[in-house]
């Protein structure tokens, strides 16, 4: 993994590029793409779809080979220029107790080594 790199936000990112999946709960389709960055707070990603602020999400990634599945809301959709794709910043609204200390001791393992 990418080290820590700093930026104004509320919890520090991670470079973290790695398969995501995330289905807009209540729509019976998922999609797959790869995450872009990582914090205690939320994942960054590429999609090819507008995803609306507020909209919930479901995601799924891997990390150290453990599947983490917390529940987000768009915070953001930034289209790309002469693009279809859109850069979407997901905040995380719920997470099971255990894979999230989990993601927490994984991102202070990464500062660390930064």
């Amino acid at each position: 993994m990418a080290p820590f790199y700093d930026e104004k936000r509320v919890f520090p990112r991670v470079k973290f590029g790695t398969p995501l999946r995330f289905q807009l709960r209540g729509s019976p389709d998922s999609n797959t793409t790869i995450s872009d960055d990582l914090s205690i707070g939320g994942v960054g990603f590429i999609s090819d779809r507008f995803l609306a602020s507020d909209a919930p999400v479901m995601l799924e990634f891997s990390l150290l080979s453990r599947a983490l599945k917390p529940i987000g809301r768009v915070a953001w959709s930034s289209p790309f220029s002469h693009s279809n794709r859109y850069r979407v910043g997901v905040e995380f609204t719920e997470f099971d107790p255990v894979e999230k200390r989990f993601l927490q001791d994984y991102l202070s393992s990464q500062e660390k080594s930064a």
